[in-house]
This record gives C-alpha cells, structure tokens and sequence, in this order.
C-alpha cells in the first residue's frame, strides 16, 4: 500500500476506479467536467476585509462543550483568524473553476497530509497543499474540508460560501471536497498535518481531532462507534462503511498512518464527548 495520501476531485462524478498499488507519483491532474455551471463573478481581490476568506476554527485546548461548532462566517474576518489562502487561485478568467456542490453528510473520513514538509509554520504547510491541490493538481480548491495542526489548531479547508458555517451551507450541507476517490459526495475529509507512517499525531492534535469528530457527528445525528451505507448520490456507487472511518477503509493507502489502528478508541472517545 502506498503511504501518500493522494485525493481526487472528480470521484464523487463516476464510478471509482479498481483499487491498486500506487507506484508513489502523484497522479495528474483530471480533465474538468463540472456537473453544475460556474458562476461568473469577480474574483476576491487579496487583502480585501469584504472578500473570503479561510479561517482558523478553535484551538485546542477547546471551550466547554462541543467545541468545534464555528460560528456564522458572515462579516469579515481578523487577520488573527486567516491561515492567508490567497482566494485568487480559485478562479480563471474570473470564473470560479470548481463551483461548491452539497450534499447531507453521511461519513468522516481521518487522513494525514503525508506532505514532507520541513517548514516550521503550520499555516505555511496548509497554504502549500492549498497551492498544490487549487493549482498543481488542477482542483480549484483544496480538497480537505478540515485540517489539523500538532498543537490542536483546526483550519478551514474546502471552501463552501459565506452563508454557512465551515465547510456547509446555510442547510447544513456538506460542500463536496476531494479526499476519498469514489466517495467524495457526503464524505467529511479531515486531514492531521504531517507524515504519520511510523509516529503518532501529537496529544493534542489527537484531541482536537476527537473533539472535531464529536461535535461533527452530533450535528448530523451520525453515531461515531456507529456504520452506514454509504450511497454516492451523484455516481450511485453504495459499500457499507464505519461513520468515522480512515482512508485506508476507502483505499489501498497506508493512510491515517498510525491513526487507523487508534481508530477505535478515537470513536469511542467521541461518542463519549456526543452522550
């Protein structure tokens, strides 16, 4: 099984491809077929308090209760609160390139980043794969819906409006990210920052993560130690599935890394939190 934890945009559009053994390379960019038109407007203009922009959500340690629920993102953010997304990326030609799709949740999903980096700034790292997912791989957006930093900051990934909160809509809703190929629709991607192979995330990376998986699946009434049928609603594809699952569940990766066999306790961990 390879350990990069590779995504893909467009596998919530078709039927997922036979599991296989990656030879390492990250694959190329798939060609665009955007199942709803791209709304035309003027692209965020950096640096403007009205444009949009990702925020940091609750570090850790966390206030009383479920912690991770974010709040409206209507008016604008501090510079205290942006983990510095340059928005513009998003856009060609002044059309945003992967218009948000939503779907209800049924399933989380834990990654690692596995991203090699060195660079002692977090945020940093999270703009790098930010850059490499809009840009490199051809998403248009980071394919995330949360990522989580080793001293237990959460940051908001894929991009789903102003109207909701992070990575829903006004209906709670999920947005459609790019984590799980095949089972993007409806399927929370949450990834910890760094290569996990062989070491464990810190203790309270690992928090923030229980305290995230929590309060997710108390908004949608998803039992964490509970399983599901997953049904991709836009493919038809369907496999019975854990509500909070590692990406080795979806595919022939080694990732969570170490976090898969922590699986278990980190699902009952959070159910505790939920009663």
């Amino acid at each position: 099984m390879t350990a990069e934890c590779s995504n893909s945009r467009f596998a919530s559009q078709g039927t997922p491809r036979p599991a296989h053994r990656s030879s390492g390379r990250r694959p190329a960019a798939p060609q665009r077929r955007d199942p709803a038109p791209a709304r035309d407007h003027p692209p965020p203009r950096q640096g403007d308090d009205e444009s949009p922009c990702r925020r940091f959500l609750y570090p850790c340690p966390a206030p009383q209760g479920l912690a991770f629920t974010p709040g409206p993102k209507a008016g604008a953010p501090s510079e205290e609160t942006r983990w510095g997304a340059d928005e513009i990326l998003r856009y060609a030609d002044g059309t945003e390139i992967w218009p948000p799709e939503y779907y209800p949740v049924q399933t989380l999903t834990v990654h690692h980043t596995d991203d090699g980096s060195s660079d002692p700034d977090p945020a940093a790292v999270v703009r790098a794969i930010y850059r490499n997912d809009t840009v490199g791989k051809g998403y248009g957006d980071i394919g995330y819906h949360f990522l989580i930093d080793r001293n237990g900051l959460v940051y908001e990934g894929r991009w789903s409006g102003t109207d909701g909160t992070a990575a829903h809509d006004s209906a709670g809703r999920l947005v459609t990210g790019a984590h799980v190929q095949g089972y993007n629709t409806g399927n929370i991607g949450i990834a910890l920052l760094g290569t996990l192979t062989t070491t464990p995330p810190s203790s309270v990376a690992r928090t923030a993560l229980v305290q995230l998986l929590a309060d997710l699946a108390a908004r949608h009434a998803l039992a964490p130690t509970g399983k599901v049928l997953y049904l991709n609603p836009v493919s038809g594809v369907s496999r019975a599935a854990s509500v909070i699952g590692g990406h080795r569940n979806w595919a022939d990766t080694d990732c969570p890394g170490t976090v898969f066999t922590d699986l278990p306790a980190i699902r009952r961990e959070a159910a505790a939190i939920v009663l």
